[in-house]
């Protein structure tokens, strides 16, 4: 073989890898940056599921190695690590045969073999073997568990409920616009911590004196049920006068209108929310929770509540709720708040008791139709992307 050749074939050699970087590059922009529905047959559903799982196993591989980081302290102390370790082999058995699959049969084989190197990494870092020894329990952290099984466990249980009770039926789980709702489900995730580090900073050194140690003592003793329902009162009462002047104060509508800018309604279109509108809301309901003082219990079961709501009230849900549509928010009810139907316009505030509407006048009480005929802002004059929703309220309005 000449010297030529040689070097032609030694550069073509190093050039490979670079190349089949490139690729992937390719593919994780159309799969994450172009926005629209993924549709089965072209391996792109599977591919984001292989892409998703294994990232995930990978953070959680990580998160086994850092718990006192990477872990929330009311969370870890309540975790079966035998649980966890088959949940992440589980995930680590789909994310690599699924992978493995798809690049034999030659389908998105690029994408496909970086999901599977994330499975092969996490399994190199220890996998769901990794030992837990005795750690400091007042470190700094950032959540990243609550991220990984809110993601999990939102996805399994809400995609399996629409499938099952679709109010429109053929909408798909990958559908338009849903990689700028994911991202805003990552940063805002994340953001919330924050705004549980601001809530407890002001009761402890702002609000602590409005409620005396007696007062909250005898909220807290109240029985667990009447206690919990109390507290999603009080917390819906917040929300409501909260939200309705997001609605109300044209500063405050340029943050609210990001949420309100979603298209379609499912699980995860509740996540879209501008990151100052999350912490200023998280404060405004929170404060008054902890200043009343109600139970820790109470108040890990609201959390509960509230983050079930949330979702469910904008999935692709259709359900039969007869009269408890009127005391509770529904799927049906929030959606309506979400339709840019003229008579859906600034109504159904509420994030729980559905009767708070009616009780001051902003309930939906005529609709034409069974469903609302179009979601998202008057306009649609919200532009496409995470990065630009944030930065959306900041920019100069067109007179």
């Amino acid at each position: 073989m000449s010297k030529g050749i040689k070097r032609d074939f030694a550069r073509r050699a190093a050039a490979a890898p670079v190349r089949r970087a490139e690729a992937v590059v390719d593919e994780a922009r159309e799969l994450l940056h172009k926005s629209g529905e993924l549709s089965p047959g072209k391996a792109m559903v599977s591919t984001a599921i292989t892409l998703s799982l294994g990232f995930l196993c990978l953070l959680a591989v990580v998160a086994f190695h850092y718990p006192q980081y990477l872990t929330t302290p009311d969370l870890r102390h309540k975790y079966s690590v035998d649980v966890l370790r088959q949940a992440l082999l589980g995930g680590l058995l789909v994310a690599g045969g699924l992978s493995l699959a798809n690049v034999i049969l030659g389908r998105k084989r690029n994408l496909n073999i970086a999901a599977f190197v994330m499975v092969i990494a996490a399994v190199a870092l220890g996998g769901s073997r990794v030992p837990v020894g005795a750690f400091p329990d007042h470190t700094p952290y950032i959540g990243l568990d609550w991220f990984i099984l809110d993601l999990l466990g939102s996805t399994v249980l809400f995609v399996v409920i629409e499938k099952l009770f679709p109010l429109y039926r053929g909408q798909s789980v990958f559908r338009f616009e849903w990689q700028t709702d994911m991202k805003h489900f990552a940063v805002n995730h994340f953001i919330v911590g924050l705004a549980l580090l601001i809530v407890n900073f002001l009761i402890h050194h702002a609000f602590g004196w409005l409620v005396s140690s007696k007062f909250q003592q005898m909220i807290a003793g109240i029985q667990f049920v009447p206690q919990l329902l109390l507290c999603v009162l009080v917390a819906d009462m917040a929300q409501y006068w909260t939200h309705r002047a997001y609605h109300e104060v044209p500063f405050l509508w340029r943050f609210h209108a990001v949420h309100h800018s979603v298209k379609t309604m499912d699980w995860l279109a509740g996540s879209r929310q501008h990151m100052l509108e999350l912490i200023f809301t998280r404060v405004c309901v929170l404060a008054p929770l902890y200043v009343l003082g109600f139970s820790e219990a109470v108040m890990n079961a609201y959390i509960i509540v509230v983050g079930f709501q949330a979702v469910f009230n904008h999935a692709n849900v259709h359900l039969p709720w007869g009269p408890l549509k009127y005391v509770v928010v529904t799927p049906d009810f929030h959606h309506w708040h979400h339709a840019s139907d003229d008579e859906a316009i600034d109504k159904n505030y509420a994030a729980h008791w559905a009767f708070l509407d009616y009780l001051f006048g902003t309930a939906v009480k005529t609709t034409k139709t069974k469903f609302p005929a179009k979601y998202g802002v008057v306009g649609d004059y919200m532009p496409e992307g995470f990065v630009r929703q944030q930065l959306f309220p900041f920019r100069r309005q067109k007179p």
